[in-house]
């Protein structure tokens, strides 16, 4: 008999009329089941109504975000269940810790809990949170700032005492040819002996004194970074120390994380990990909504009918996490975890191997001995992908063959519509490059945004980067993004709706996006974006207008295609 399932939750509505899917979700790109909806909606209630814990999500008593600048939003998740009795239900979960904690009323328990009191996880921190004590004594330690402080000092007295003798030996190389000149000209033989030799030994006299002052100073710096090396040592000696601790302590946890599927089979992070790109599991493995949700099921003998992860509260900084939206699992973390948990499920298919491209036909603009430029469709790749190799690029290869080939200049995301340019020979290719890196290419587009906006115009300057666990997603990032610049001018509010120009200044990936969708931004996602916003029948983001000079005549174009929305 299995164990009793205290976190099964029943519904509170009559489901009789809801149709059970005939598949498990596919967890990386999926629309929710009504089902699946109508758990988070009775989820979404109890987080509103439950006084067990508190926690900031940014929002007010119904609800509504307060923009509350210390809020934190969380990632939810619910699992539709059959029990073995035929009962159906639903189990929720949260991603990483709640108020600080793992284990809460109402969601399932984590695969392993680090943070019990008695558990090996939290003894073996004691001795690695000492060593991160000692290393910030070291490195804030007053004697290694002033011994810093010293050797800058000396460098630079050295830096200029050494530049002043030069000073001097070239003021007395000039004194000396002067000198030389005249004893020459005395026709004495005997005196130009006696000047050569006197003036000979001035110059090794200046050059054994620049030697001198050069060894002083090494000694002097020697010393001082010698007693600096000292400090270093010790502070890579217990960053060694800590490393080898932490890896031990890692490989330990990595161990009891053990994930079931629906035969009885566990594995543990390390066995899941191993055979991939990256044999170690990145940090918070195993501690997203989904791993949790599957492995209470399979631990109970629950079949898993369907899967939603939803957001609840303020959008992090760095993410564009919107509240009650719906979101697919994470690539990087959740990935190989789930390809083990769901071995042996009917999953829908997978939305991403399918060719979206498919009759679909693409408008050539213009064309003549060194360019084409075209309008591509919405939902058509620029470029062949990793699945998907049908794209603008291919379809373009079979209608413009040369010896020289076809170049890619640039592209637009596969959801986006508008213009792109392409290069039919080298010298083509090598101009058009250099104006889009000198920024000489002129775009436009066009967008319709979820909400309306206040302002008339405005630039944006949030820099990106990858998100590594959630490809192709991208983050904000000030410390390690690269700058992106945009600017955007309010063309008319609508019904709810904002239709914008907006100019890009640089091309990072998913910019536009990105750049409409964050907080820090617009904060107003465009209409259909299913990685920042709510997804749609298409994605409303148009490359309007395209402006360069033509490689060859040197004279200005500027294209123009109107959206189809």
């Amino acid at each position: 008999m299995p164990a009793p399932a205290p976190c099964f939750t029943a519904f509170k509505k009559p489901i009789e009329g809801y149709s059970l899917p005939e598949r498990f979700t596919f967890p990386f790109c999926y629309e929710p089941h009504p089902l699946s909806e109508l758990a988070a909606s009775q989820l979404q209630q109890h987080l509103l109504n439950q006084q067990n814990w508190q926690h900031n999500f940014g929002l007010d008593n119904h609800g509504v975000l307060n923009q509350h600048p210390e809020a934190i939003g969380k990632m939810f998740g619910v699992l539709v269940v059959r029990k073995q009795s035929g009962e159906l239900g639903y189990l929720s979960a949260f991603s990483g810790k709640l108020a600080e904690q793992n284990l809460l009323p109402h969601f399932v328990p984590p695969i392993f809990d680090m943070l019990t009191n008695d558990g090996f996880f939290l003894g073996g921190s004691v001795p690695i949170n000492q060593i991160n004590q000692q290393v910030e004594q070291l490195e804030c330690d007053p004697q290694r700032a002033l011994l810093q402080r010293q050797w800058t000092t000396a460098h630079q007295q050295a830096q200029d005492e050494l530049e002043a003798h030069r000073q001097l030996m070239i003021q007395g190389r000039e004194q000396r040819k002067q000198q030389r000149i005249l004893a020459e000209q005395s026709n004495d033989a005997q005196q130009l002996r006696e000047t050569l030799d006197c003036l000979a030994k001035q110059s090794v006299a200046e050059k054994a004194s620049l030697k001198q002052l050069k060894r002083k100073w090494d000694v002097n710096l020697n010393e001082l970074q010698a007693q600096i090396d000292a400090f270093q040592e010790q502070i890579d000696a217990l960053k060694e120390q800590r490393k080898n601790l932490s890896n031990t302590l890692q490989q330990r946890l990595f161990s009891h994380y053990r994930f079931l599927n629906q035969y009885g089979t566990e594995k543990s992070l390390g066995e899941i990990f191993r055979l991939t790109a990256n044999p170690v599991p990145p940090a918070g493995s195993g501690e997203c909504a989904a791993p949790k949700l599957l492995h209470y099921a399979f631990q109970h003998q629950m079949t898993p009918i369907s899967l939603a992860e939803f957001w609840w509260g303020a959008s992090p900084k760095s993410e564009i996490r919107q509240h009650k939206k719906f979101y697919p699992a994470c690539q990087n973390k959740c990935q190989p975890i789930l390809a083990h948990m769901l071995d042996g499920l009917k999953l829908d298919d997978n939305p991403l191997l399918h060719n979206p491209a498919q009759g679909k036909e693409i408008d050539i603009i213009y064309q003549d001995e060194a360019i084409v430029v075209v309008n591509k469709p919405a939902e058509f790749l620029s470029v062949p992908g990793v699945n998907i190799q049908d794209s603008v690029y291919t379809r373009l290869q079979q209608t413009f063959s040369s010896d020289e080939g076809l170049f890619v200049i640039h592209r637009l995301d596969m959801s986006t519509s508008g213009l792109l340019v392409f290069a039919l020979t080298r010298r083509a290719n090598k101009s058009l490059q250099k104006q889009f890196i000198t920024r000489g290419v002129e775009k436009r587009y066009l967008a319709l945004l979820a909400g309306e906006l206040q302002q008339s115009h405005g630039d944006i300057r949030l820099p990106l980067r990858g998100d590594l666990d959630d490809r192709p997603r991208q983050l904000v990032c000030f410390e390690h993004g690269k700058p992106a610049d945009t600017h955007w001018q309010l063309i008319e509010c609508r019904d709810g709706f904002s239709k914008v120009y907006l100019y890009p200044k640089t091309g990072r990936t998913h910019q536009l996006r990105v750049h409409c969708a964050h907080v820090e931004g617009l904060n107003l996602p465009i209409v259909g974006d299913d990685l920042y916003g709510t997804k749609g029948a298409r994605l409303h983001l148009h490359a309007e207008s395209l402006s360069f000079d033509h490689p060859y005549t040197k004279q200005r174009m500027t294209f123009m295609v109107d959206a189809e929305f």
